[in-house]
């Protein structure tokens, strides 16, 4: 009964109360799941490096179609960041090949993002470049390259063009962008996705970006797919401050194996304020200038195999950091972050997976950490 509720209530919302004249309304409503316990023995009060304990994700979506050509989406989501509207939308589909997203989405970077519900992967954290929040010394490396899902207002063209036995898919977009305060020493994650903020640009000046990926079946036993990704634009109030993030993907399919890989890049201006001496650890370079950028990297690789009711996953990834620092932090100019994780998912019944993973941490600027994972995801 209350699910009835809800999806009247979404829907009357979504669509004005009735379709237009002539027009059938369709509507599917879906969601997802995820309870994790995470522990960190090496840690006797790990909450001062992240979000030990259990926590719960939890995502609902409502798609609406309107004829053939328009389809209204609302999605909100519950995690470590709290409730959070992850997109209001209208797609108008023209053809195949070309199609209009207007509102509140994730703009196409990457191939993470299209899998970040966690009944979409089988861990129970996501990839440090893209983290959101699981990882540990989440405070002193400011999350991953590009927390996912990254959600945004704005516009998206994209679309798909089938040649062959493969496909080309494309996508520009401008969106408000990160933001971040006029002294920043980087982006600020929780101004861009807090709701007490309006979800309003802060600069009045959008931010710019695209992906291009393309897909290949060969035979039909092996699919592979290679993406380019990038994103730019100015993320403080007086638009003074400047970021560049580019990456690129490759995912294998091999007939239930799935091989994955992605390498993220972000390049960030930071404020040098009045008085860069006392603001940074480390002084001016040979010119007797301060260089007030730094660059952040992120990479991930993923085996995953399935063995019966079980799926096994191994995998590597890390973080890097190059540049100056706030004069309080505790990373160097070069630090640098790498963890290795085996995970196991185990199919239960009524589409539940039961995931357990081990992770260690290999700081450079701190000591190494073993991290255990135990959760429940499901879909519906």
């Amino acid at each position: 009964m209350k699910r009835a509720v809800v999806l009247a209530l979404l829907t009357a919302s979504l669509a004005g109360g009735a379709p237009a004249r002539g027009e059938e309304l369709r509507h599917n409503f879906a969601g997802s799941v995820q309870v994790d316990y995470l522990a960190v023995p090496t840690e006797d009060k790990a909450a001062a490096q992240g979000l030990d304990g259990a926590t719960v994700e939890l995502s609902l979506k409502l798609a609406v179609d309107v004829g053939d050509r328009v389809q209204a989406n609302v999605k909100v989501c519950v995690a470590c960041h709290g409730l959070e509207v992850g997109l209001a939308s209208f797609d108008l589909r023209v053809a195949d090949q070309f199609n209009i997203r207007v509102g509140r989405f994730t703009p196409s970077f990457g191939s993470f993002p299209v899998r970040h519900d966690p009944a979409n992967h089988r861990t129970s954290d996501k990839p440090l470049p893209y983290d959101m929040g699981r990882m540990l010394r989440i405070g002193e490396w400011n999350l991953g390259v590009l927390p996912a899902p990254w959600v945004d207002n704005g516009i998206e063209l994209g679309g798909t063009v089938f040649a062959g036995s493969g496909q080309v898919d494309y996508a520009v977009y401008a969106t408000s962008g990160p933001k971040g305060d006029a002294d920043a020493f980087d982006l600020d994650f929780v101004q861009s996705r807090s709701p007490d903020r309006y979800y309003v640009d802060n600069n009045s000046e959008p931010s710019v970006g695209a992906r291009l990926a393309g897909t290949l079946d060969i035979g039909n036993l092996i699919t592979a797919t290679l993406g380019a990704s990038a994103m730019a634009g100015r993320y403080d109030p007086d638009r003074k401050l400047t970021f560049v993030i580019a990456g690129a993907d490759l995912v294998v399919q091999i007939g239930r194996v799935f091989v994955r890989s992605e390498y993220l890049i972000r390049r960030t201006e930071m404020a040098l304020g009045d008085d860069p001496d006392s603001r940074f650890r480390y002084g001016p370079g040979d010119d007797g200038r301060f260089d007030p950028y730094f660059r952040k990297d992120g990479f991930y690789g993923e085996l995953e195999v399935p063995v019966g009711d079980f799926e096994l996953l191994g995998r590597f990834d890390g973080l890097r950091r190059h540049g100056n620092v706030a004069a309080n932090s505790p990373l160097r100019s070069h630090s640098r972050l790498l963890r290795s994780t085996a995970a196991i998912a185990y199919r239960l019944p009524g589409g539940l997976r039961l995931k357990t993973s081990g992770e260690l941490y290999d700081f450079s600027d701190f000591d190494d950490e073993v991290a255990l994972h135990l959760g429940i995801a499901g879909s519906f």
